[in-house]
């Protein structure tokens, strides 16, 4: 069975990136393009894991996990920054709201692929 992967970010070359890494390694993509479009696609699907950006318009990555960890659906499910921040409090609040883990943009295709597997399986 296909593990399915939302990737938030506001940038849409990132995105793109993402989607190539993971769609490469046989996972399906869904993409939003910030934390308000996220949070709706995950209330309306379950995913295996997701990538989120920090800082975007609307609803920022924090804000996104807070509300996201809200859902029923959202239970298990692990939460992965990938960020140009990389600040040790930034990390602490991240982890507080409830993500897994945490990635510094510009990000390496298999450190991502690897980071992935880990977490989604």
């Amino acid at each position: 069975m296909t593990k399915t992967i939302l990737a938030i970010d506001d940038s849409p070359s990132v995105r793109q990136m993402v989607q190539m890494t993971l769609k490469g390694a046989g996972y399906a993509v869904v993409e939003a393009v910030d934390g308000e479009d996220g949070l709706a696609k995950a209330q309306a699907s379950r995913f295996d894991a997701v990538i989120t950006d920090q800082n975007m318009p609307k609803l920022d990555g924090i804000g996104f996990i807070r509300k996201f960890r809200e859902l029923p659906n959202a239970v298990g499910v692990p939460v992965v920054f990938l960020s140009t921040e990389s600040r040790d409090d930034l990390k602490a609040e991240a982890r507080a709201a409830g993500a897994t883990g945490w990635m510094t943009k510009p990000f390496d295709q298999d450190m991502l692929l690897n980071v992935v597997k880990k977490i989604a399986g």
